[in-house]
């Protein structure tokens, strides 16, 4: 298990290296581009495998002990250990992380953004992959912060060199911000360490251990600082703003590791560090954390809301990733109550946002594929009008832009689902995740302001109403087709009719004209078919399935995933006891 654990973090590494170098000749084939896209989705299925392993070897009668462990000196000067650990609230982590790459993976295997050197582009996939399986499996504070900032480069060439429209600016905006944030969260970290002697997240998530040497000072100090970072990588309201610019931005696979792994980076922090290590200070920040965390709900179905008007030019992309925030301020509302209720809440709902957001990015980079546009309007519009079979004088919408339904069926019944699981409806796994946070709001942790915290709970409870909102309108317009002028269509029908019922010239009637309609036979003319929309393919069923039936297996067994965080949870919350 130890070796495991370390293989998992390393090989993708390893495998990024490999894949810069040439091909050994019985591994080239016919096409070199193929070859390093293979070694890829060889590479992260092996990780995957290993994960599963990893979990299946888990001791689960225990999941509150660190298992598989790692711990080798690497700078004695600093106490800076390779210590490398899991329990059950990183496992399930660490294993979403391995299943999502490797998804991602294999549907560049068939559809290869655009852009330079496949090469370049396996070896960035892997080394961001490395950067996150790290982020969940080390135990060390400078350990964290070196993985936490890796991955920071293969996403910003990912953004930059494969992404579409405006791509440079949305990749600098996304650097920046985090660098930014990441400085101030060394400086906490950097804090803690100086003050108690050790980075060893284990020995400081302890009561009687060099925790004991923090005082209330250095505590608030070190939660503000480090809440900083970890806030604009959750992203938390208001340092959320690069993230609509660069989900927009960034290629499919780019946008599905950011949603589905790289905001979780945020939210583990807030638990792995600021919860244990420092109680005192998370406590006096954590009803305004709930505070913006509510906030964040409310805005971002608000802002989904906006886009998904019809002519608003919105972008479904953008609509998508300010649905992320508003997701993960339930999350963070979860955190923020301090009870094992709402951190549990919280952990469940994001590996829930991994799994559905990632299959919503999944499907709308599809989309695009095929229609050649997330703009909204044009994925709604309306094609025109089509004679009903009662004759011209009735009127019916043609198909839309999309009209997913009609034209490419699974594909709109996936895309609905994914958007039904995002609402939070019963029996999905979107729905436990915000109920638990949600219900820890409602009784949170000793000392903190329950009236206060029953407000948050309502602006989330209405967050849950505006989200239903938007997404039901996205299904009616990309799925069903967008709306026309019923009323315009009306006039347009009486005047047709008017202008052809009476004798024309030639003694004949306005049916033979053609222009009312209807064929010389009085039968209706066929309405104009659309191109054909490719439903889906076999890769694409083998790329979005797992998370289907996970995200159904999710919501209708939660045990499963309970089982594993609530006991660590709770002794995380209890100070290691």
């Amino acid at each position: 298990m130890q070796l495991l654990l370390a293989g998992i973090v390393v090989l993708p590494l390893v495998g990024a290296l490999a894949a810069l170098l040439p091909a050994p000749p019985g591994l080239r084939g016919k096409n070199p581009d193929q070859a390093v896209l293979r070694h890829g989705v060889t590479v992260t299925g092996a990780v995957l495998a290993a994960a599963i392993a990893l979990a299946v070897g888990f001791d689960h009668a225990r999941p509150a002990r660190m298992q598989a462990t790692t711990d080798l000196s690497w700078i004695p000067a600093l106490d800076i250990r390779i210590h490398l650990g899991v329990d059950g609230i990183s496992l399930p982590l660490v294993v979403l992380t391995a299943l999502l790459t490797f998804l991602c993976a294999l549907y560049s295997y068939f559809h290869l953004p655009a852009g330079p050197s496949p090469k370049a582009f396996v070896a960035l996939l892997l080394t961001l992959e490395a950067g996150t399986l790290a982020t969940f499996a080390v135990l060390d504070l400078m350990l964290f912060f070196l993985a936490f900032e890796m991955v920071l480069i293969p996403m910003y060439f990912l953004i930059a060199r494969w992404g579409g429209a405006r791509r440079q600016a949305a990749a600098w905006k996304f650097i920046l911000y985090t660098l930014l944030g990441s400085v101030v969260m060394l400086l906490g970290l950097l804090l803690i360490g100086v003050k108690s002697g050790t980075f060893d997240m284990v020995a400081l998530a302890t009561d009687n251990g060099p925790k004991a040497q923090l005082s209330h000072t250095v505590q608030l100090l070190a939660v503000l600082a480090i809440g900083i970072g970890l806030a604009v990588k959750s992203p938390m309201w208001p340092l959320h703003s690069w993230l609509p610019d660069a989900h927009t931005a960034a290629p499919t696979v780019g946008s599905v590791l950011l949603a589905g792994v790289l905001l979780k980076m945020g939210t583990y922090g807030f638990v792995r560090i600021a919860l244990p290590i420092t109680p005192e200070g998370m406590h006096t920040f954590a009803p305004y954390l709930a505070a913006l965390a509510a906030v964040g709900i409310i805005y971002g179905s608000l802002a989904c809301l906006a886009l998904v008007r019809k002519g608003a030019g919105g972008d479904l992309k953008r609509l998508i990733a300010y649905s992320s925030v508003g997701h993960m301020g339930f999350v963070l509302l979860g955190i923020a109550t301090m009870t094992p209720t709402g951190v549990n809440g919280a952990l469940f709902a994001n590996i829930a946002h991994g799994l559905i957001t990632g299959l919503l990015f999944f499907l709308v980079g599809a989309l695009k594929d095929r229609t050649g546009s997330t703009d909204l309007d044009t994925l709604a519009r309306s094609a025109g009008i089509r004679p009903a079979a009662s004759g011209a004088a009735a009127l019916l919408p043609a198909p839309s832009g999309a009209a997913l339904y009609a034209r490419a069926p699974r594909f709109g019944g996936l895309l609905a689902f994914g958007a039904v699981a995002s609402l939070g409806i019963p029996g999905l796994a979107g729905f436990w995740g915000e109920m638990l946070a949600m219900f820890g709001a409602f009784r949170p942790a000793a000392g903190l302001s329950r009236p206060a915290f029953l407000t948050f709970m309502v602006m989330a409870g209405l967050g849950t109403l505006l989200t239903a909102a938007y997404l039901l309108l996205v299904v009616r317009r990309v799925c069903m087709g967008g709306t026309v002028d019923l009323a315009g269509a009306a006039v347009h029908g009486a005047t047709h009719s008017a202008g052809t019922s009476g004798d024309d010239p030639a003694g004949g009637t306005g049916g033979a004209s053609g222009t009312s309609g209807a064929a010389p036979n009085g039968t209706p003319a066929p309405s104009p078919a659309l191109p054909d929309l490719p439903d889906l393919a076999r890769y694409e069923y083998a790329a979005w399935s797992p998370l289907a039936a996970l995200t159904v297996l999710a919501g209708l067994w939660p045990a499963a995933l309970l089982g594993l965080t609530d006991p660590a949870v709770q002794q995380l919350l209890g100070g290691g006891k």
